[in-house]
């Protein structure tokens, strides 16, 4: 019988299963895996206009596709093992994926897109596995798809453990299955399975009895937004960053990596033949990043003395040497955390906040990955996510991740959302903004307050435009 909510109707659900067993048998978590065990799984979807031809045939095609991906992913149908060792492995035993048909024919795309708003509660509405914990793989799927039907338009919401994919390999899926999905007889970038890098460890990470805890409350009141930044927003932050900081004297010459590395949204930051060019500014990732640690940090009103941290989810599989494979399937990443005083902070320009950021992720290089695989090593422990000073942000994704790239076979996106999974105040995803050309989208998770605060920062919503 379907099931309701005060957004959603339940359809129907069901178990895909790759259409072709899986030839590797399993793959041990790895250092950067196993902290996201307390972390919930990864939400992420993106809306369309309604297709051409009918929701049941729409269905189908996505059950269809997606079985066809799981085989490339085989790691997505399986399940997590603890074995007698305490090491944890995904048994790619093609035991499936859920898929959900649901349906929320009230609502329509304009409607939940409202222009200058918060972000629409639905959407949390349009993912399953809810409130799910990345352990839970042991007996839970590690992936699954919801495909939401609206008066004209759908959603198709992606639910991944987030102890199997970070959000390169989460993109990478997401953008397989569309590309299947789209007719595609051969996929473009097959994942590369190898766990003989760097975050293979021998390390045994001690869970809890009964398993980990979420390290966030989770049920705080808070708010989202959608803040949309246009590439001549982006371009007059960093000129501003960088002009600042040429009459302060700065001067540094320096390869960017992480965010800013193969930046396709900086075009700047390519040479003729698509390389990466070596940086000698401050990025444009990093300006943007400044300004909201300051802004929001303002909108806080705390006090002068007390420190305050702005962590940055990197991408390592290039900046290891020898470099991991780019289509490396799991986590690869590490957390840059950037601290300094609330005075020092709003009492500088923001060439001073963008230069911190700039100078740590220059700094996390080669040498640097290693020594947090070791530091991890000697104390493995759980991430602990959250803000639990009042005062610290956490950014994640990125504007250079595909999103935009999930052509299921009649039109692009016209947007990018998020579950509820993995937010509290000073939560922060990077998006690509849809027209592309270097825009971003920031979505900013805060209490409502200090959401409040930061809409009526003239320093921050000058940059802001409404979409």
């Amino acid at each position: 019988m379907p099931s309701s909510s005060s957004s959603v109707t339940v359809v129907s659900k069901c178990t895909v299963y790759p259409n072709q067993k899986s030839t590797i048998k399993s793959l041990k978590l790895s250092v950067s895996d196993l902290p996201m065990l307390s972390c919930h799984y990864i939400q992420k979807g993106v809306l369309f206009n309604s297709p051409p031809y009918s929701i049941n045939d729409l269905v189908n095609s996505l059950k269809q596709s997606l079985s066809v991906a799981l085989t490339h992913f085989p790691a997505l149908a399986g399940r997590f093992q603890t074995d007698s060792d305490g090491y944890v492995h995904i048994l790619c035993n093609n035991a499936g994926a859920d898929f959900i048909q649901a349906k929320a024919k009230h609502l329509t795309v304009d409607g939940v897109l409202p222009p200058n708003c918060d972000v629409p509660h639905c959407f949390k509405e349009f993912f399953t596995l809810d409130r799910t914990i990345s352990y839970s793989g042991h007996d839970k799927p590690l992936a699954a798809v919801q495909v939401t039907e609206l008066a004209d338009g759908v959603f198709i919401g992606c639910t991944v453990n987030h102890s199997v994919t970070d959000g390169t390999s989460f993109w990478h899926f997401f953008n397989t299955f569309a590309e299947i999905n789209r007719g595609a007889l051969k996929i473009s970038k097959s994942p590369d399975f190898s766990r003989d890098t760097v975050f293979n460890s021998s390390a045994v990470l001690r869970v809890p009895e009964g398993g980990p805890k979420i390290t966030f409350s989770g049920n705080e009141p808070l708010r989202e937004r959608i803040f949309h930044f246009t590439r001549e927003s982006i371009l007059k932050l960093k000129f501003r960053a960088n002009n600042n900081a040429a009459r302060n004297g700065f001067s540094e010459s320096a390869e960017i990596f992480g965010k800013a590395r193969n930046d396709t949204w900086d075009p700047a930051s390519r040479d003729n033949n698509g390389s990466a060019k070596a940086r000698t500014e401050i990025s444009s990732f990093q300006s943007l990043s400044a300004q909201l640690w300051r802004s929001v940090t303002r909108a806080r009103s705390l006090d002068r003395s007390k420190p305050t941290t702005f962590r940055m989810a990197v991408n390592c599989r290039h900046r290891l040497e020898p470099k991991m494979d780019s289509h490396y399937f799991g986590n690869a990443i590490q957390s840059i955390p950037t601290i300094a005083t609330v005075g020092d902070l709003l009492s500088h320009d923001l060439r001073w906040g963008a230069d911190l950021l700039h100078k740590n992720v220059v700094a996390h290089d080669s040498d640097t990955v290693r020594r947090g695989v070791e530091d991890w090593e000697s104390a493995p422990r759980l991430f602990p996510l959250g803000n639990f000073d009042g005062a610290s942000m956490t950014m994640g994704s990125s504007p250079r991740f595909p999103m935009y790239n999930n052509d299921f076979g009649w039109g692009l996106p016209l947007a990018v959302r998020s579950g509820r999974a993995n937010k509290f105040d000073g939560k922060i995803s990077a998006f690509p903004g849809r027209e592309g050309n270097g825009s971003v989208d920031l979505e900013v998770v805060l209490a409502p307050e200090t959401m409040a605060g930061l809409e009526c920062d003239e320093e921050f919503m000058q940059y802001v435009t409404v979409v």
